[in-house]
C-alpha cells in the first residue's frame, strides 16, 4: 500500500515521465506462459497507461464503476449488491487501473483496496486524487496476492487481469483465499464471442473470421519474438469451469446491451456491433 510521501513521489514522477508510446508489435497466435504474459502486461500498460486514461477518461469518469464500453454502471446494476449495503465493507478491486471504480466504492462508505500490475497506471490514480491516494494502492500480480486469508468482503474486476493471465483458475484460487465466506466475486471480460470476429467496430466486424473455439493466445510481439502484449481466449464454457473449479459458484452471467445513449466507439465496440452481438460478459460469483 502507498505511503504519504511514497503517494507524492510517485504523483512528482508523473510530470517528468516520458512514455514509450504504444507498441504496435508484429500480431500473431501462439502459446505465451504465464510469466511471459504477465511481464508483457506490465510493461504494455506501463507504457500505455498514459494514452489509455487520455482517450477513455472522461467515459470512465474520476470516480464512476464502469464494467465495460458498453457503460454499464455499477450504481445502476447492483452487481456488487445494493449501494448502501457496501458500506463498510473491504472490498479488492482487482486491476484497478486509475482505481475509477474504487474511489466510486470509497464514496459509497465501503473500504476498497486498489491493486494493478501498472506502476504507470496506479500513478494515474495518484494524479486524479491530486497526489494523495484516495484509496490504498497496491502494485502486484494478480495471480499472487499480498494478503492474508479472509481478508475482504467482496472483490471485483472490470476488465482487468483476467484477459491477460494464461492461468485464470490460479487467479480465481487466489481471489477466493482472500475472500470471506459469502463474499462475492465480480468480474468482467471481453465476450468470448467477439473472439470469433474481426476486432473492428464496422460492418467489417460483422463477419466471423475464426474458430470461436481456438483457444491459441494472440500475442504481439517484438523483432526478438518477445511478447509486447497478450490476451488470452475462453470459451462461455471454459469461464464456468474455471470459476467452478477454483470453488466459487456461479450466480449470474451479465450480458450488458448496448445503451441507445451511448454513441461512443472504442476499439471493436461500437453502436453498430453492440446493438446485434454482445461484447461484454460479467461473471457474478460467490465464495460459499
Amino acid at each position: 500500500m502507498s505511503h504519504s510521501k511514497d503517494a507524492a513521489d510517485a504523483f512528482e514522477a508523473l510530470d517528468t515521465y516520458v512514455p514509450d508510446g504504444a507498441d504496435e508489435g508484429e500480431a500473431t497466435r501462439r502459446q505465451a506462459s504465464e510469466a511471459e504474459s504477465s511481464r508483457a502486461s506490465r510493461g504494455w500498460w506501463d507504457r500505455n497507461a498514459d494514452a489509455y486514461q487520455s482517450e477513455h477518461g472522461a467515459f470512465l469518469g474520476d470516480d464512476r464503476f464502469v464494467w465495460g464500453p458498453e457503460g454499464l454502471d455499477e450504481a445502476e446494476a447492483g452487481l456488487l449488491g445494493p449501494a448502501a449495503s457496501l458500506k463498510g465493507l473491504d472490498v479488492l478491486e482487482i486491476g484497478a487501473g486509475a482505481a475509477q471504480c474504487s474511489r466510486w466504492l470509497a464514496a459509497q462508505g465501503a473500504r476498497p483496496v486498489a491493486l494493478d500490475l501498472s506502476h504507470r497506471q496506479l500513478q494515474h490514480a495518484l494524479r486524479i486524487g491530486g497526489g494523495v491516494p484516495g484509496v490504498p494502492l497496491v502494485q502486484a500480480d494478480a495471480a499472487t496476492l499480498p494478503f492474508g486469508d479472509a481478508s475482504f468482503d467482496l472483490a471485483c474486476s472490470a476488465y482487468g487481469a483476467v484477459p491477460f493471465v494464461a492461468d485464470p483458475v490460479e487467479v480465481f484460487r487466489e481471489v477466493r483465499r482472500v475472500l470471506r465466506p459469502g463474499g462475492r466475486w465480480v468480474f468482467s471480460v471481453t465476450h468470448p464471442v467477439r473472439w470469433a470476429f474481426p476486432d473492428e467496430p464496422g460492418p467489417e466486424g460483422l463477419s466471423v473470421a475464426a474458430s470461436y473455439f481456438d483457444r491459441t493466445p494472440y500475442v504481439e510481439q517484438d523483432d526478438q519474438g518477445r511478447a509486447v502484449y497478450v490476451e488470452h481466449h475462453r470459451t462461455i464454457g471454459d469461464r464456468v469451469r474455471d470459476v467452478v473449479a477454483a470453488g466459487f459458484r456461479l450466480v449470474d452471467l451479465v450480458e450488458p446491451e448496448w445503451p441507445s445513449w451511448n454513441s461512443q466507439e472504442w476499439g471493436g465496440w461500437s453502436p453498430l456491433r453492440g446493438n446485434l452481438i454482445p461484447g461484454t460478459a460479467i461473471f457474478v460469483c460467490v465464495r460459499d
